[in-house]
């Protein structure tokens, strides 16, 4: 009997998948929708994450620093693609009913979901690294910001009609990610590193996790990001407004 409760005990802790490309990743995926544990600690990652929409430094008009991003990813870590999709969308119509739906477009959900997704995709059920945490933040600063955003707020001003070129508006956001980019992935590497033994105590991820330090190979990475995200403003600002 006691053999049977320590094995168990050893098989708790979560698969690990290799890569998101398997039939059995989204089986596993969909079925966080009916562990109830999970469905908890997504409820409260989503009244966090909601709280902290409202935590804002602003550094220009309409223009904010956020830190919502460091739970994003947090439960995204957790409870994978498909649970991270739903507390996305949740938490994005909470967050706006709080506010009153202030300036809300329903398209602007499909920002807060991709990047779940994304988050989601690189850091669920993977053997966690420096390396997996930089690009998922830069693929959620190239997909959300660059790509995006700029789209949904072009639908936006169109539907307000007010007659603001929403260019305007986009590009000192987007300018804005680029700057915060290096930061807010490192920060992001700190975060989880920190997270990561409770995480291990609760059996929430994957056994094997090994200590997050930065190495010299992480921040070349994270220069060479960089410099690809700047060539893309390059090209936004001298090719892509001009010819509009």
């Amino acid at each position: 009997m006691q053999s049977v409760v320590k094995q168990k005990t050893r098989a708790a802790f979560p698969e690990e998948y290799a890569n998101p490309f398997s039939a059995a990743y989204w089986r596993e995926a969909a079925a966080q929708l009916t562990d109830i544990r999970i469905i908890c600690i997504a409820a409260i990652l989503i009244a966090v994450r909601v709280a902290l929409k409202e935590i804002k430094i602003p550094i220009g008009e309409n223009l904010n620093i956020t830190v919502g991003f460091f739970v994003n990813a947090l439960g995204a870590m957790i409870f994978g693609p498909v649970v991270a999709v739903v507390a996305a969308a949740v938490s994005d119509t909470l967050g706006c009913a709080l506010t009153g739906f202030v300036d809300y477009f329903f398209p602007f959900i499909f920002v807060e979901i991709a990047g779940s997704l994304i988050f989601a995709l690189f850091l669920w059920r993977s053997s966690l690294t420096e390396t997996r945490i930089i690009l998922s933040r830069f693929f959620v600063s190239l997909v959300c910001n660059f790509i995006m955003n700029p789209i949904i707020m072009n639908w936006y001003y169109a539907w307000i009609n007010n007659g603001k070129s929403y260019e305007f508006v986009t590009l000192p956001r987007i300018i804005k990610n680029l700057a915060l980019f290096p930061a807010e992935a490192f920060l992001l590497v700190l975060f989880l590193g920190v997270m990561t033994p409770a995480l291990l105590k609760l059996k929430l991820v994957p056994k094997n996790q090994k200590e997050l330090v930065m190495t010299r190979s992480n921040y070349i990475l994270l220069g060479g990001l960089f410099i690809v995200a700047v060539v893309f403003v390059l090209l936004y600002v001298f090719v892509y407004l001009p010819n509009k």
